[in-house]
């Protein structure tokens, strides 16, 4: 955490597209998507946005490794004295903070396109939350995926590819009512499809619908399970090599 906070061009980087994106596409798309939120299709999209947001940030941890392989710090860490766990954890947790402080810089940033939260301050904690396993699930994710590389150029392709395909199959811009075929199993399955639809509606509806939200969470906190323990292997793996 204290290496992000000394290279803070790396927040800057990541929350560039994100907040292009919320300001000109929703500017540009609001007349002709009018109907899908009440007239604010800025509202429509910031989860979209948000999840683009944690995928970016999750993704420049996993960067991080190759950081550390070439200046040697990533080796002297593995003959530390400190538990496998500890040291993908408190990797992925860099990002999730990362990914909580930018979704903090949409989240105001939407307040002033007139965009708030319906279901108060109980949706805002949850939507915290969302973020928060989406970000931590990604980030270990990322972590394995960074291990299993042998360096950055094939890392970031391959990143850019998981990245963009989560997001335009997921209904981040579009609503998924007028959608058939392969296309809509494929938004299904999605997992961020379904924490997109959670977020939207915590911040488009009165209500909460807490039985699909907590459907999604215990989805999510089984797949943050996996990835932890697959980036823990993963680095017992490097020790091995």
């Amino acid at each position: 955490m204290k290496w992000r906070f000394e290279n803070p061009i790396s927040i800057i980087l990541t929350i560039i597209q994100p907040l292009i994106w919320l300001l000109l596409y929703g500017a540009m798309a609001e007349q002709s998507m009018q109907n899908l939120s009440g007239g604010n299709y800025t509202a429509f999209i910031l989860p979209g946005i948000m999840m683009l947001v944690t995928l970016a940030c999750c993704s420049s941890g996993g960067y991080l490794n190759f950081i550390m392989k070439s200046k040697g710090s990533f080796y002297r860490m593995l003959i530390a004295p400190v538990s496998r766990s500890s040291i993908v954890l408190g990797q992925m947790l860099e990002a999730v903070l990362l990914s909580l402080v930018e979704m903090s810089i949409l989240l105001v940033v939407s307040m002033f396109l007139s965009v708030r939260i319906g279901t108060g301050f109980t949706g805002v904690l949850l939507i915290i939350f969302l973020i928060f396993i989406s970000a931590f699930f990604m980030s270990g994710l990322s972590y394995a995926i960074s291990l299993c590389l042998p360096n950055e150029v094939i890392y970031e392709t391959i990143m850019n590819l998981i990245v963009l395909s989560i997001f335009f199959t997921s209904t981040a811009l579009f609503s998924m009512n007028n959608i058939s075929g392969g296309l809509k199993i494929a938004i299904i399955i999605n997992p961020f499809t379904h924490v997109i639809n959670c977020i939207r509606s915590l911040i488009l509806g009165s209500t909460i619908e807490w039985q699909y939200l907590l459907f999604v969470i215990g989805a999510f906190l089984l797949l943050c399970c996996g990835s932890f323990i697959l980036a823990v292997r993963r680095l017992k793996k490097e020790m091995i090599q």
